[in-house]
């Protein structure tokens, strides 16, 4: 091999080394599940979301009482202008926020213990309670401060607010775009639950996933996507390295004419 192919071969790897991209087999979802046929499965992972320290709780109260539910429902009226506000109110928390020790005050009940419960148990458990002050009273209650946040390798980054609760790891990954292609299918969930942050690296080229305990995400939890090598040597050089290519085939050329 003389010096003039000797260089050409050395421009051709070099350009191929920088234009590296993404192996294919790295990119797809759920690997082992069979394509082939219909797979039907149990669902046995799923648990209702648990209230915790820091929640805000959305608590409606009805009955054959009207007036008498206002006391209740104070604190989501004045978010609505049902109720008049005077300015020291206004930022004030819309809800019932759970306190360090899993409790919440409410009027008449005073102090209850919600941490660690459903809301469909804390519904039912007022609903009982309230019966000493109204008639036929229906409570519904809700986790109004459920989010999630996705970062990372992601086409849409952020922090996203859930109107339920029932969220799955790929619908907040699709609410953040998904992976970009560059981004690495183990991605890492980050859980703070009891005082304890745990960091859960899970595989999403493994349909496995879908029955993990992890699979279904609880209020706060955090999502980070880690962009593969290319993508974190690139650095926003994209179009330095498109005009390095182009001049190196310019070269190429020349040499090759002569």
């Amino acid at each position: 091999m003389n010096l003039k192919h000797l260089l050409i071969f050395s421009l051709i790897v070099l350009v191929f080394t920088n234009s590296s991209c993404t192996s294919y087999k790295n990119i797809p979802y759920f690997q082992n599940l069979n394509r082939d046929s219909i797979t039907t499965e149990s669902i046995e992972n799923y648990s209702q979301l648990t209230i915790q320290p820091g929640d805000l709780l959305g608590i409606h109260v009805s009955s054959l009482n009207n007036e008498a539910d206002s006391k209740y429902n104070y604190n989501l009226e004045r978010a609505f202008g049902n109720s008049n506000l005077d300015r020291a109110e206004e930022n004030a928390v819309v809800g019932y926020l759970v306190d360090p020790n899993g409790d919440i005050r409410l009027p008449s009940i005073g102090t209850l213990k919600v941490s660690g419960s459903t809301t469909f148990e804390i519904a039912k458990l007022l609903e009982k309670k309230l019966l000493i002050d109204l008639k036929d009273p229906t409570v519904n209650v809700r986790i109004q401060n459920f989010r999630v946040s996705v970062l990372g390798d992601v086409k849409n980054p952020g922090t996203f607010l859930i109107t339920n609760e029932r969220l799955t790891l790929t619908e907040a990954l699709s609410r953040a775009g998904d992976l970009n292609i560059t981004g690495i299918r183990q991605i890492l969930l980050i859980r703070e639950i009891n005082g304890k942050r745990t960091y859960v690296p899970i595989d999403l080229n493994s349909k496995d996933i879908i029955k993990s305990p992890y699979y279904y995400l609880k209020n706060n939890d955090v999502v980070y996507v880690k962009p593969n090598r290319a993508r974190a040597e690139d650095n926003g050089s994209t179009f330095q390295r498109a005009g390095l290519i182009v001049s190196v085939l310019s070269i190429i050329a020349i040499l090759i004419s002569r």
